[in-house]
């Protein structure tokens, strides 16, 4: 039995339909089972609620071999400790409790990097893989570079604009990945059963880029002048509470960012094992081409 949390989510919706082929019991968690697919509906047994629900989690993990585990954003928590630790806590017990075996988490990369222990979403992150090491299971945390998929929150400035921003230097160069190749990842390890232990598996997507390199590929995908422009943490951060972020994770948002610029994301070394095969051009063609000209 494997469970999936986020079965409709971004990353979540792309490993059940990787596993939804195979011979596997699959068992999701969902607050809105109409949201799921037919063909999902079908294959899969659906425990119903929030997996930060003790509740919920216990019954959705009882006899459970592997669990797929993403915390769901919560843009207006009160703190980004309470976002990711907090949520994770009853998830934890229920580990314990419904002898679970492994747990395949979506994380961030930068432990032991200078920064990591300011860098927001990223410090909490680490902060949920330490307390679901804690409870015996076998784990491995997904250690990702920021997702090619951010941009589709620029959409519209970048098609009637020209241009997209960030608090990141556009000449840094960083790890980006694609979420398609995260699920498959993930669908690989909640299918192998020969793994134990606790570690980390970073995927950093096919090469570094700058945001300056990411501007230059996308004009010449969508054949139209793109370009970057960095802004000031204080203008994201009055962004994102304009848009209904709480004051603490629009600053989460904002120390996580500013970790970036100071390297924070290129504190892993890439291995040909974290390297993921999704170009950013191929990307572009495929994802942010067809977005934008819709």
């Amino acid at each position: 039995m494997i469970v999936i949390t986020t079965p409709t989510g971004l990353i979540g919706h792309q490993v059940l339909n990787n596993l939804l082929g195979t011979s596997e019991q699959i068992r999701v968690i969902v607050r809105d089972p109409s949201r799921l697919s037919p063909r999902e509906r079908e294959r899969v047994e659906i425990v119903q609620g929030s997996h930060g629900d003790l509740d919920v989690v216990t019954r959705a993990f009882a006899g459970a071999d592997s669990v797929f585990w993403l915390v769901p954003p919560d843009p207006r928590a009160e703190s980004v400790e309470a976002a990711y630790v907090g949520f994770s806590r009853p998830a934890c017990d229920a580990f314990k409790s419904q002898g679970v075996k492994r747990v395949v988490g979506v994380s961030a990369f930068g432990r032991g990097a200078a920064v990591s222990g300011k860098a927001g979403n990223v410090t909490a992150s680490l902060a949920m893989d330490d307390l679901i090491a804690s409870t015996g299971v076998s784990y491995r945390a997904l250690a990702m570079a920021p997702f090619m998929e951010n941009l589709l929150r620029q959409v519209e400035s970048i098609k009637h604009q020209g241009v997209f921003f960030d608090m990141v230097s556009g000449d840094l160069k960083q790890p980006i990945c694609a979420t398609r190749d995260i699920a498959t990842i993930a669908a690989g390890l909640l299918l192998d059963r020969t793994w134990s232990g606790v570690a980390s598996r970073p995927v950093l997507g096919p090469e570094d880029l700058s945001y300056n390199d990411m501007a230059q590929i996308m004009s010449q995908v969508l054949g139209r002048p793109v370009r970057y422009q960095q802004i000031a943490g204080s203008a994201l951060k009055a962004t994102l509470i304009r848009y209904g972020r709480s004051e603490a994770m629009a600053q989460a948002l904002v120390d996580m960012m500013a970790a970036y610029d100071q390297g924070l994301a290129t504190a892993e070394p890439r291995t040909p094992e974290s390297t993921t095969p999704t170009s950013f051009r191929q990307w572009c063609e495929e994802v942010l081409k067809p977005a934008i000209l819709a």
